[in-house]
């Protein structure tokens, strides 16, 4: 790739939208926020933003990190469309699709946790290190696998959130959030969970809360079966609730200690520090890997 070469990233939420020109972290051309309102709005904005770029064909191609859930069967009729999101008004929206015929230019589709891996692979804190994966865990779990440089596709994307993972009853009544399968991992362990378990947000719970404890061995047995399936290098974690500090020393002996020995690896035994950390890129993990996409369509 030409180091002059620009291309666009749009980190799709559903929250905000943000858009980048650029190459990577150290050429940023431009870069907006955009409230993510109506699907009409919010892309008119989104188009607005990259036009002038795309009209003199300044960027190359344009790839997308989406919230879901998307359709992304380059054989189906609604490939680039996201599906059955509970976001009002955005189900059976044909994002890829506006785009591509508005600014007539390369346009490419992945979940928005993929991107953010494929980001931290490219430049962040699994750079070098393939495979990889990252996790997110906030709004919502999900899980981005890099494999030979790419983000892992099958029959679908990974849905990494929906495992289901060791619930004790006696000492977390909670019954789950998910809407589909109540105590899977997102329905016990993600941002809605710990606000319907205690009509609280998360952030505002104190560290010392015994709650903690139960939240990090949920996450470390999730850890777990992604270490024995796929085997990373390298496990980021991400997200709002990643936030906070405390979890990551409390989740690595966990992991370690759920594993008992079983793999045996220098950098799990004695070098987890390395093994689970937090994303090098910051909060822009997920706009920097959509650009990223762009580049692999390249």
């Amino acid at each position: 790739m030409n180091d002059n070469s620009l291309f666009g990233g749009i980190e799709a939420g559903g929250t905000k939208f943000v858009c980048m020109v650029g190459s990577g972290p150290k050429h940023i051309e431009s870069r907006v926020r955009i409230n993510t309102t109506s699907p009409g709005e919010t892309l008119k904005n989104v188009i607005d933003f990259f036009r002038p770029y795309t009209k003199e064909k300044m960027v190359k191609a344009i790839g997308i990190g989406c919230f879901g859930p998307l359709d992304l069967n380059p054989d189906s009729k609604s490939n680039g469309y996201i599906t059955s999101t509970p976001k009002p008004g955005w189900r059976n929206t044909d994002v890829a699709g506006i785009l591509r015929r508005e600014l007539k230019v390369n346009i490419t589709m992945d979940t928005d946790v993929n991107a953010a891996a494929l980001g931290e692979f490219n430049w962040g804190a699994s750079k070098g290190n393939d495979p990889s994966l990252y996790l997110t865990i906030g709004t919502g779990i999900g899980g981005g696998y890099i494999n030979k440089g790419k983000p892992l596709m099958g029959l679908l994307t990974p849905e990494m959130g929906h495992i289901h993972v060791p619930h004790d009853f006696n000492l977390d009544p909670f019954p789950g959030s998910c809407p589909f399968h109540k105590d899977c991992f997102e329905g016990l362990a993600s941002g809605p969970a710990i606000l319907s378990r205690f009509n609280v947000r998360g952030e505002t719970i104190s560290d010392d809360h015994p709650f903690w404890e139960i939240e990090s061995a949920y996450i470390a047995s999730a850890l777990v079966d992604y270490i024995l399936i796929l085997s990373p290098r390298i496990i980021i974690l991400g997200g709002g609730i990643m936030q906070r500090p405390i979890l990551f020393p409390i989740i690595k002996r966990k992991v370690q200690e759920f594993l008992n020995g079983y793999v045996q690896s220098p950098i799990l035994l004695e070098n987890i520090d390395t093994y689970i950390v937090p994303p090098g890129l910051g909060n822009q993990s997920g706009v920097l890997g959509a650009l990223a996409l762009a580049q692999l369509i390249e």
